[in-house]
């Protein structure tokens, strides 16, 4: 099975200001490009070649760092382009903003422990809202490029919404100034996929 870089569902520049239209660039066709040729390079003519891209993170724990890392970094893009939008922003409402309200107090007291858990993931790495097997909305943060699908995650989940806190996502406009990028995430989150996500259980 080849791996193919997924077309954004937006322009490169529909999340301006929010996020820099030279970021999604290189973001898009270099850094995610590069996990698809390098998750294609190192499954070729092995066992892993003929299995979904879930089916390889869903195994982690027994494949090798080099697929672990590529198929993780090519699964999380997917998913994070397609939790963004330059319609996003706001706050969830339906289903999903009736849980976070339950689970969290309130939507704002949920986004402080979000922001909190990408601000302290040390190094590069994401942060997630998933919802467990148990019906759960639980946050959690993953290192590198792991995420809460694998089976060596520290809390596994279904993912609801995404950041990516690798340097690359930001950096070109940030710098070093991760809150400040996390501010700009909020004005582009697509609360309607995350609550169709949550809904589809």
């Amino acid at each position: 099975m080849t791996h193919q870089l997924p077309e954004l569902p937006y322009a490169y520049d529909a999340l301006e200001p929010h996020i820099d239209t030279a970021t999604m660039q290189i973001h898009h066709t270099k850094h995610h490009q590069a996990y698809v040729d390098n998750l294609n390079k190192a499954i070729a003519g092995t066992e892993h070649e003929q299995k979904t891209l879930e089916a390889l993170v869903a195994a982690a724990g027994s494949i090798s760092p080099v697929v672990r890392n590529n198929a993780g970094g090519h699964w999380n893009h997917c998913f994070f382009w397609n939790s963004l939008s330059p319609k996003g922003g706001g706050i969830p409402t339906g289903a999903l903003a009736a849980a976070i309200d339950q689970g969290f107090g309130s939507f704002e007291k949920f986004k402080e422990q979000f922001q909190t858990a990408a601000i302290s993931r040390f190094g590069s790495g994401w942060a997630w809202l998933v919802l467990t097997d148990d019906g759960q909305l639980v946050i959690t943060s993953t290192p590198n490029q792991d995420n809460p699908l694998m089976d060596v995650a520290e809390v596994k989940g279904r993912p609801i919404i995404g950041v990516d806190v690798w340097e690359h996502a930001y950096y070109l406009r940030f710098q070093n100034r991760r809150p400040e990028y996390l501010n700009a995430y909020w004005q582009v989150v697509n609360w309607e996929a995350a609550d169709a996500l949550f809904n589809n259980r």
